[in-house]
């Protein structure tokens, strides 16, 4: 009765394959513990009929294979002159019949040019707004040279990260994670460790989501209003003249001062002034546009399931995609505002070198993350022999990205009459609100932010709830305190510290000291060395990793 009782589908697997837990559409067929059954005992509309003779006698020849070793022992897993084709896999009911695997291996499975772009999308996201802000704060020269160098240095880490769970023998790897191979190695201290970091880059990204949803519902407002009403700007607005006008929010207007002018004044043609100022009482971008945001979007966060959201990701690529193609026009109408001073500042232009530059580094340690998933991620590859090759491809496609942004916004910025500190965080903050192309490139963020920011909600309650209650969703409080939590720390960052620069760099550094540095090159040595393979070069190359990412996040604190 026992035998009759286990899953004739378990989760044993060999070699590189793959498969999702719970779904049926991306079983392996060569590491399943499959039930044959004849055509003719297939459910169907007709009588339903017993399963045949030679059905029973390959179930006990597979039974017998899984009883000679454990569940997560490969050395004698059945071998696949018993295991049927793959038409003829079913899954067998208690009642004597089967139902057909819907869908097959290959089914489940992407092209490579699906998996790069696939990544590619997963890493695009906010912090592309800050990279000009980035450059700007190292320097032209050597914000490209660090872009490059953290963009190799990113891709080593998560090629570790991806190849960790094939170096741990004798044990059925192929459905862990990342948490999982800590937990393999460190123990809880491990998994929970790894848990935590990882909160931190998921909150981190709810944090930025939430100030910039109310930036760019602030100035979507603005500009409908000011049309609307007929509101200019343009005269009270430090900036450049012309078509293409570039604003800079927050100008030093005496060079030798420790001021600059937080308000910008709305000079109306027609209207009440009266009007101007009522408006601006009830819509600020920092009082009261971060508490709008609470009405729509925490009973968003309430959802038990967060399947609905997860149709409108392709606004994602939309979205970058006009990004670049903003950005182009814009650089093309600007042209390149450039001078190289290597090391001294002058009046509109700063040196090549800096020493902010690990703020630089800070940010790209998140424009780069794709660590805690990128094991999910490379198994719907088809072709797992090409992992490493199509994740190469897909962080240079990425850094690629990056550089023709940072460095097009950057050498675009008209200076003079501007200066190149103006540069905002979210480069977006240089254009004014009455821009019609960087308001159609708002509102497509906006709405894109609205929708994933629930799914990055659902992603911190399944980890936490999971790991510490054992269930998803335990309870509407449990998941109403928990959602409190989340939104309260975004309104408190958007109205006091609305800096996504620096919340980027913090959480970047935070999460990437242990995901990217500290775990990846801790886990590749132990490796190595219960394989014998340890060499000096590589110990002293896996500790200089350690120690950077360790000195990336105290520069944080002094930048």
């Amino acid at each position: 009765m026992e035998d009759d009782c286990r899953p004739l589908l378990s989760s044993e697997q060999t070699g590189e394959s793959y498969s999702h837990r719970g779904s049926t559409d991306s079983l392996d067929v060569k590491v399943k513990r499959p039930f044959y059954v004849e055509p003719r005992n297939i459910v169907d509309d007709d009588p339903q009929e017993r399963v045949s003779a030679e059905a029973a006698i390959l179930n006990s020849r597979v039974h017998y294979y899984s009883k000679l070793t454990g569940s997560s022992d490969r050395l004698l897993s059945p071998p696949n002159h018993v295991i049927p084709r793959p038409e003829e896999i079913y899954i067998y009911s208690p009642l004597g019949t089967a139902f057909k695997v819907t869908g097959s291996d290959h089914s489940s499975k992407n092209h490579s040019i699906i998996t790069i772009f696939a990544i590619w999308n997963t890493m695009m996201g906010t912090s592309i707004l800050s990279i000009p802000w980035g450059i700007k704060q190292a320097g032209f020269t050597l914000g490209i040279l660090i872009l490059i160098f953290t963009g190799l240095l990113m891709l080593y880490c998560c090629y570790i990260v991806l190849k960790s769970p094939k170096a741990i023998p004798y044990v059925d790897t192929s459905d862990w994670e990342f948490p999982d191979v800590c937990r393999y190695y460190f123990g809880k201290f491990g998994q929970w460790s790894s848990l935590v970091f990882s909160m931190v880059s998921l909150i981190g990204a709810m944090v930025v989501y939430w100030v910039l949803m109310s930036n760019f519902l602030y100035n979507t407002g603005q500009f409908i209003y000011n049309y609307a009403h007929n509101v200019s700007t343009s005269d009270s607005e430090f900036g450049t003249n012309g078509t293409d006008k570039v604003i800079c929010p927050y100008p030093n207007i005496d060079p030798g001062g420790n001021y600059t002018i937080n308000t910008l004044y709305l000079g109306n043609s027609g209207n009440d002034t009266s009007d101007v100022i009522s408006f601006g009482h009830w819509w600020s971008k920092t009082d009261t546009i971060p508490l709008y945001l609470i009405i729509l979007l925490l009973p968003l966060l309430c959802f038990r399931s967060a399947s609905f959201f997860a149709r409108f990701t392709f606004l994602g690529t939309i979205s970058v995609v006009y990004l670049i193609v903003l950005v182009t026009i814009k650089a093309v109408r600007l042209g390149f505002h450039l001078e190289f001073h290597w090391f001294d500042t002058t009046q509109f232009y700063v040196p090549e070198f800096r020493l902010l530059f690990p703020q630089l580094t800070g940010v790209l340690t998140l424009a780069f993350f794709i660590h805690n998933c990128i094991i999910t991620l490379m198994k719907s590859n088809m072709h797992q022999e090409n992992n490493v090759r199509d994740l190469s491809v897909a962080y240079l496609l990425v850094g690629l990205t990056y550089l023709y942004v940072g460095a097009l916004i950057f050498a675009a910025f008209p200076s003079p009459p501007l200066v190149k500190d103006c540069i905002e965080p979210n480069f977006l903050d240089n254009f004014p609100s009455s821009d019609v192309m960087v308001f159609v490139a708002r509102t497509f963020l906006l709405f894109q932010m609205i929708t994933v920011y629930p799914l990055l909600g659902y992603l911190v309650r399944v980890q936490v709830m999971g790991q510490i209650f054992g269930n998803h969703y335990p309870s509407f409080f449990h998941v109403l305190v928990l959602n409190i939590l989340i939104v309260g720390t975004g309104v408190l960052m958007a109205k006091f510290y609305p800096n996504i620069g620096s919340i980027i760099r913090f959480s970047g550094a935070t999460c990437g000291l242990a995901l990217v540095f500290v775990f990846p090159a801790l886990v590749h040595m132990i490796s190595l060395r219960r394989q014998g393979e340890l060499r000096w070069p590589s110990a002293l190359f896996h500790s200089f990793l350690i120690m950077l990412g360790m000195a990336n996040l105290l520069a944080q604190f002094f930048m």
